[in-house]
C-alpha cells in the first residue's frame, strides 16, 4: 500500500514519539522533510533549527529484535536553493589553525534542477566557477531507541541518527535493528550536496521529496546499521574517537560476512582484508561516523538469507 503523509509537526530528537502515521510491512510511504534550518519547500520557516524529522512512523509487526529494512526510492529537492556553512570546523584542524572565517558566515546556492547541478548565488570572482552536482542525499535518519531514550538529531548510535554518509542516497536500502515496538522511524536533514566528512558542519542544507519503502526483517539481529546499493554492501559505526567508529563498523561487517553470507570466520578475514573500503560519514558531530565498505562483485553466491541484497 501507498501512503501520502504531510507533516505538520517535526522533532529534534529520535525516539519513542506518538506516531503520526501507521503502517504495514512492505508499504511505501510519500512525504517531505524540512531542512536543517526548519525551512520547507516554500521557504517558510515551520520548526525550530537542527536536523527537524518527520515522523515517526509506526511500522506495524515490528519488535525489539528484528530489523527494519528502508529502501530510499526517491529523495529530491523540493525547492530551488539551499545554504551552506563556509567554515571549516576546528576540530579538523591542527589546534590552533584559524581558518579565517567567522561563525555566522553562511552560502547560499542555487539548484539548477535543468543541469542537474548547484552554484553560490552572488560568488566572489574566486568562486565563479564553483559548481556541484545534485547529488542528493539523507543526513539523519533512523529508528527509535532503546528504553524509550529521545537522542538528540545532533548525533548518531546504533538506531541511526545524524551519520551524515553521503551514501544514503535514492536507491539505497538501510538497515536498523527494531528497539521499541512499530521500529519508530524518522527521517530528515536533506542534502543537495555533500562531500566526506561534512567538514563545513554542513552539506547544501535544502528541504526534500522523499518515498520510501518500508520492511519488518523479523527475528534477525544486527547491531549497527547496514546498507547496500547496487555495487556494495556497507555498515555504519557511530561513535567517538574514530578509531572507535572503525571498530564498531568492521565488528558488523564482519558479523554480516559470516552471518548472512555462510563464510566461516577464517575466509571472511581474509576477504574483508583484501577488498574493504572506508568512507567517513561525519568528523564533527558528538559520534562520528566510518562507513565499512565491501564490493557485492566480491561476494559468494549463496542461498537468499535475511540481509543477502538480491
Amino acid at each position: 500500500m501507498e501512503h501520502q503523509l504531510t507533516p505538520d509537526r517535526y522533532h529534534p530528537t529520535i525516539g519513542s514519539h506518538e506516531p503520526v502515521l501507521s503502517v504495514s510491512s512492505g508499504d511505501t510511504v510519500s512525504t517531505t522533510t524540512v531542512d536543517a534550518g526548519g525551512w520547507d519547500a516554500g521557504g517558510d520557516r515551520v520548526t525550530s533549527h537542527g536536523n527537524a524529522q518527520t515522523g515517526p512512523i509506526y511500522v506495524g509487526g515490528a519488535q525489539p529484535g528484528d530489523v527494519l529494512s528502508v529502501t530510499l526510492d526517491r529523495v529530491w529537492p523540493n525547492r530551488g536553493h539551499g545554504f551552506c556553512s563556509r567554515k571549516i570546523l576546528p576540530n579538523v584542524l591542527d589546534p590552533g589553525h584559524d581558518g579565517g572565517v567567522r561563525e555566522s558566515e553562511w552560502l547560499r546556492f542555487v539548484l539548477d534542477f535543468a543541469s542537474g547541478s548547484a552554484r553560490i548565488e552572488n560568488p566572489p570572482v574566486t568562486l565563479k566557477d564553483l559548481v556541484v552536482p545534485i547529488r542528493p542525499m539523507i543526513g539523519c535518519f533512523g529508528v527509535a531507541p532503546p528504553q524509550g531514550q529521545a537522542i538528540s538529531t545532533a548525533t548518531s548510535g546504533p538506531h541511526g541518527g545524524n551519520m551524515d554518509y553521503r551514501g544514503f542516497g535514492p536507491g539505497v536500502t538501510a538497515y536498523f535493528p527494531v528497539f521499541a515496538e512499530g521500529a519508530l522511524f524518522h527521517i530528515g536533514d536533506g542534502h543537495g550536496w555533500q562531500s566526506d566528512g561534512e567538514i563545513l558542519g554542513s552539506g547544501i542544507e535544502v528541504s526534500m521529496d522523499v518515498t520510501f519503502t518500508l520492511v519488518v526483517i523479523k527475528n534477525k539481529t544486527i547491531r549497527w546499521p547496514r546498507g547496500h546499493n547496487d555495487d556494495y554492501i556497507f555498515t555504519a559505526g557511530n561513535c567517538r574517537p574514530l578509531d572507535q567508529a572503525v571498530q564498531h563498523s568492521t565488528s558488523e561487517m564482519l558479523r554480516w560476512l559470516t552471518d548472512d553470507y555462510g563464510l566461516s570466520l577464517p575466509d571472511a578475514n581474509i576477504l574483508l582484508g583484501m577488498f574493504v573500503q572506508y568512507e567517513v560519514g561525519n568528523v564533527i558531530d558528538p559520534a562520528y561516523t566510518m562507513i565499512c565498505k565491501m564490493p557485492r562483485s566480491v561476494l559468494p553466491e549463496t542461498a537468499p538469507a535475511a540481509l543477502v541484497p538480491s
